[in-house]
């Protein structure tokens, strides 16, 4: 086991319907570098993942996204897994918007993969930024501002990109060096 993370925690914001692959492969690899890392969802209990054309495995939620919500403070990074159902459900639920924006407020480290990006339209924080997404949102993202590129990973003063399962090699490695590089500057939003 790595150290790399050692004495950080991660929260990753989901609920049902996030794409398997991307909540379980972050989790374990953020873990294995030292991290310790907490599923936050809306609901406690489990929520229940997407595997290819079916439902796949569930995850414990260890802390309800309302026990979360004051203490942002605890965390030094943000992952958002994508999935369709689990992005489009989240954005329409104000307190996983203000999760979300209380860390780019702080300048932490926020990863987001696939359809997750959707999350950040609704937070007001893309901006000029530059990132990447599953194709069929780009014209949404540039939408909102930012500047979509097709690429395995993208980082932007600590948001770090992804476009699907293929790209978590990308997206895992890019993650973990933007949460021991800390808070950045360039990542905080009014």
């Amino acid at each position: 086991m790595s150290t790399k993370l050692k004495d950080t925690k991660v929260a990753i914001l989901s609920t049902n319907g996030f794409e398997q692959s991307e909540l379980e492969q972050p989790l374990e690899k953020l873990r294995e570098a030292g991290a310790t890392v907490m599923i936050v969802s809306p609901k406690s209990g489990s929520i229940k993942g997407w595997s290819g054309d079916n439902w796949g495995d569930s995850v414990d939620v260890d802390l309800t996204l309302g026990d979360a919500m004051g203490r942002v403070d605890e965390f030094d990074a943000l992952v958002l897994p994508g999935g369709v159902a689990n992005p489009d459900s989240l954005r329409q639920n104000d307190d996983a918007i203000e999760f979300i924006r209380a860390f780019f407020k702080a300048g932490k480290p926020v990863s987001a993969i696939c359809h997750a990006p959707q999350l950040l339209i609704e937070c007001d924080v893309l901006q000029g930024r530059e990132v990447t997404s599953y194709p069929s949102i780009k014209t949404d993202l540039k939408n909102a501002g930012a500047r979509w590129v097709d690429k395995e990973v993208v980082c932007d003063q600590a948001l770090t990109t992804s476009r699907n399962p293929d790209d978590l090699p990308a997206f895992i490695d890019k993650t973990i060096e933007e949460i021991a590089e800390g808070v950045h500057a360039g990542q905080k939003t009014a």
